[in-house]
């Protein structure tokens, strides 16, 4: 198995790597603009070697993760915070942060985060969406609040004053369980509605 310590850029990345069978290891860094990152990784499946990946969690890697896990590789993503309080010199470089995250899966001591599965990251990214679109109806809806309490109206006498079309009337006032005869007293007067 290939053990590699990752510090991730987003533009590039610099790795410290060990081969546990025959004890090889170096540094390298890779470009992402150019290919020659994804090309690394996918020359290492092609050659049939079993990879673990450690690397701090960021949100800028997303497709790094992807490609990793469409290649089958184990990733670990560490707690950037636990992994800055086990840094021993004060003086940091990437090539002695992929050394140190090399180091601690060495060592087993790599403070590993839970990460979100693909499905389960579209899951919450759908469940986020719904969460904004309720705010903003909820904000919505104080707004007209206040904009018919303001001019002396309850809410739906408001809405159906701002809602002249007879159909949009008909179909407010029908979800409300009342009767599209409703006679509607507002700040532009009385008019009927018996459309």
């Amino acid at each position: 198995m290939m053990i590699i310590g990752v510090d991730y850029h987003p533009s590039f990345q610099t790795i410290a790597f060990l081969m546990e069978e025959t004890g090889e290891c170096g540094e390298q860094e890779l470009n992402h603009s150019d290919g020659q990152a994804e090309k690394f990784y996918r020359d290492l499946k092609q050659r049939g070697i079993s990879v673990r990946v450690g690397m701090e969690a960021t949100g800028y890697s997303r497709w790094f993760e992807r490609l990793l896990a469409e290649l089958g590789f184990e990733v670990w993503m560490g707690d950037p915070a636990e992994i800055k309080a086990k840094r021993v010199k004060k003086r940091k470089t990437d090539r002695e942060d992929a050394r140190l995250l090399l180091k601690l899966m060495l060592e087993n001591n790599f403070p590993q985060v839970w990460v979100p599965g693909p499905e389960n990251r579209d899951l919450r990214q759908l469940l986020w969406h719904r969460h904004r679109w309720v705010q903003m109806r909820t904000r919505i809806m104080n707004q007209l609040q206040a904009l018919a309490m303001n001019e002396g109206l309850s809410l739906e006498e408001k809405t159906i004053q701002l809602t002249r079309t007879s159909a949009v009337r008909k179909a407010y006032l029908s979800s409300l369980g009342q009767s599209t005869s409703a006679r509607v007293v507002g700040a532009a007067g009385p008019y009927e509605s018996n459309d």
